[in-house]
């Protein structure tokens, strides 16, 4: 485990931050070797033109903020941004409903990402049960996972076997095999991110939760599109 990942983490508990911050969290899984959106963090509205061109559009802007753990309910969230003029509508329109939802918030910046492609949609996530220790979680279906409890459990550390097999046990599992015409999903990625997720808990045991949703699986790769870490403060 990278030095680097590990000091994202300490400095987040000397902090006593009761959950990560977007950035910090996708550092922490890149570090890892599980790939995320390139993406630069800006702090101010003067800084959008000049580091928007270190990106290909469609972006994705968030707000980031210690305050705000669900930023699509806040509306720190704005996808499909095509080019400058639109970022720069889409950070007045979000500056302006945030101040006006959530007037005590600290915005510390704003993580401006590529927009990624469409693909199957699933959540791998880990936590530590007081009981059973790390417990690493699959499921299927991105968003809907809370509705539809569509999920496999192992406890950590585990192989790429037993992630294969976690994969499997989903009833969504036919979506990553080809369904209905659509091409196969990247499935020996998939169940090296799982493997990956669960080194983390292994190697980090001052994170107490991680959860990565969407997770999206492509014919060839995937991505952390969302990505939440809570550290470990007992």
């Amino acid at each position: 485990m990278k030095q680097d990942v590990k000091k994202i983490i300490k400095d987040s508990l000397s902090a006593n931050k009761q959950s990560l911050l977007e950035p910090e969290c996708k550092a922490i899984v890149s570090g890892c070797g599980i790939p995320i959106p390139r993406s630069v963090l800006i702090k101010n509205k003067k800084e959008f033109k000049t580091k928007a061109k270190k990106l290909t559009p469609p972006y994705v802007l968030k707000v980031v903020s210690q305050d705000i753990l669900h930023k699509s309910e806040a509306g720190g969230v704005v996808t499909d941004i095509k080019n400058i003029k639109e970022l720069n509508n889409a950070w007045t329109k979000m500056v302006k409903y945030i101040s006006r939802k959530m007037p005590t918030a600290r915005i510390e910046g704003f993580l401006l990402e590529e927009m990624s492609p469409r693909g199957v949609e699933v959540i791998i996530g880990g936590l530590r049960d007081p009981q059973f220790g790390p417990v690493v979680i699959f499921g299927t279906g991105g968003i809907s996972v809370e509705l539809m409890k569509d999920v496999s459990y192992r406890l950590a550390p585990l192989n790429k076997k037993e992630a294969l097999e976690m994969i499997r046990e989903v009833k969504g599992y036919p979506l990553l095999t080809g369904f209905r015409g659509s091409k196969p999903a990247d499935i020996d990625s998939l169940s090296e991110t799982i493997v990956k997720l669960s080194e983390i808990l292994i190697e980090i045991e001052d994170i107490k939760e991680i959860e990565i949703n969407p997770l999206i699986v492509y014919e060839k790769g995937v991505a952390a599109v969302d990505v939440k870490v809570i550290p470990n403060l007992n």
